[in-house]
């Protein structure tokens, strides 16, 4: 058997996109975006997006343009944007599609309904969002949506789960 100091399976140097890499270096808080409600219900982790202040403060995110939540987000026009803590791995995970989740990711959480959507109990510090659909156009391989912020719930400050380069971080 032989150890390799580095990924046996990375794509090498020179064949790496660099804005892609670009990006992965800018990094930034891990979200959940949920819509719907019931068996309609749907999730995906952003980590691409802003907040704005102003009147009416507004959160702007990059959707990936096939998921059920850019659909549901269409369709309801109502979305609940929570932040993630470093205990939300998983979570973040299994909505990302990249840990299976038996039964569907929103089983590994407890849930209440809002007027925005699901939101996660445990996820103290959240913003209730209304689509302003006037804005929803493709940037490169995403969608870009912007949302009115209806309703702001900042909680506790625990421990943010941050990506960057690829990974979760924790920041010191």
């Amino acid at each position: 058997m032989t150890i390799h100091t580095e990924h046996p399976f990375d794509t090498p140097e020179d064949d790496r996109d660099q804005l892609r890499r670009l990006r992965g270096h800018v990094g930034g808080a891990v979200s959940l975006w949920t819509a719907g409600e019931g068996i309609e219900r749907a999730g995906l982790t952003v980590s691409s997006f802003l907040v704005a202040t102003g009147d009416p403060g507004r959160v702007v995110g990059l959707l990936h343009p096939d998921s059920d939540l850019l659909d549901r987000l269409q369709e309801t026009g109502t979305a609940v944007v929570a932040l993630l803590g470093a205990r939300d791995e998983r979570l973040a995970d299994a909505f990302a599609g990249t840990m299976p989740a038996p039964g569907g990711p929103f089983r590994l959480a407890e849930w209440e309904q809002t007027d925005w959507g699901p939101r996660a109990l445990g996820a103290q510090t959240w913003a209730g969002v209304r689509l302003d659909p006037a804005t929803v156009h493709e940037v490169g391989w995403s969608v870009l949506v912007e949302a009115i912020v209806e309703h702001v719930v900042v909680g506790a400050d625990d421990t943010p789960l941050v990506h960057r380069r690829g990974r979760y971080q924790r920041p010191s």
